[in-house]
């Protein structure tokens, strides 16, 4: 399968991250938004990606990001696309509402993906046309310094699916890790668990954020420690994704930690909103 054209759903962080690692490698992008102040800071955000990743990690790319990428609010811009990356908040109440409002806009060969943490690959695959065409991609922020992803296989996902996948991350310098579709995945499975036990820690005044994270990074050889881990996710996502598997497996090993909540609720969503557990500028 020949994929030239790839549309993003959502200018989020992680929609501007994956527009950006696509379009450095010369795919033509249209980054689909219903928020046009969105789409103006994504293309401001997407700028300053490209600078920084020139200028601190010395990326070669000739190719000018924004001349690749088209920024719109219409869905059907989808109909030329021959890849399909949603990247919308992570509420299945939301994707379904979208996934019922795009179906009649993909092409047959089209394939989607959707880049998620824990939301079930097989059920959204269900209000599409073809749930073989249809598997996710767990990208890591930022996206152009995180190369590993996980590819996730649903029900009905096809071989076929999955080897375009890998052939087309692998043209982006990319390797996904191919695992089952299981509410969590693999890795927020395990991190979420991670994560949120660490706030319990520091709930129960057991050590200070600086030193459970010190104690990750130098004792662990970690390169982040699991507070930081939460404040560059969002903690509203980790909450919302601890809620997702507290109700997919029904084991209050995933209960979230009231101090989370709370966070949340104060709107300290870590460093997009400009603090977390840490403070930043």
């Amino acid at each position: 399968m020949i994929i030239k054209n790839i549309a993003i759903i959502g200018a989020g962080v992680m929609g501007q991250g994956v527009s950006y690692q696509f379009a450095k490698y010369n795919y033509n992008i249209t980054l689909i938004d219903i928020a046009d102040s969105a789409l103006e800071n994504a293309r401001k955000n997407i700028r300053n990606i490209e600078r920084l990743d020139k200028m601190l990690h010395k990326s070669t790319s000739n190719v000018n990001v924004l001349d690749k990428i088209t920024f719109t609010s219409d869905l059907s811009t989808l109909s030329t696309a021959d890849f399909i990356i949603e990247n919308i908040t992570e509420n299945i109440t939301l994707k379904e509402t979208l996934y019922q409002k795009i179906k009649a806009h993909i092409a047959d060969h089209a394939l989607l993906a959707v880049n998620t943490s824990a939301v079930s690959i097989t059920r959204l695959a269900s209000f599409l046309k073809h749930p073989q065409n249809v598997m996710g991609i767990h990208f890591m922020n930022p996206v152009h310094l995180k190369p590993t992803v996980e590819v996730i296989k649903g029900y009905h996902t096809t071989s076929e699916t999955i080897d375009a996948t890998q052939e087309l991350l692998q043209a982006v310098n990319m390797t996904g890790v191919v695992v089952n579709d299981m509410p969590g995945f693999i890795s927020n499975r395990v991190l979420m668990i991670t994560v949120n036990e660490a706030v319990f820690a520091l709930q129960d005044g057991v050590a200070g954020a600086a030193d459970i994270d010190k104690i990750f990074r130098e004792c662990f050889g970690h390169k982040m420690g699991p507070l930081e881990t939460a404040d560059l996710i969002g903690l509203d996502t980790i909450l919302y994704t601890l809620h997702v598997l507290l109700s997919s497996y029904n084991d209050t090993k995933f209960r979230p930690a009231p101090l989370l909540t709370k966070m949340v609720d104060a709107g300290l969503h870590g460093r997009k909103s400009g603090e977390g557990f840490y403070k930043y500028n």
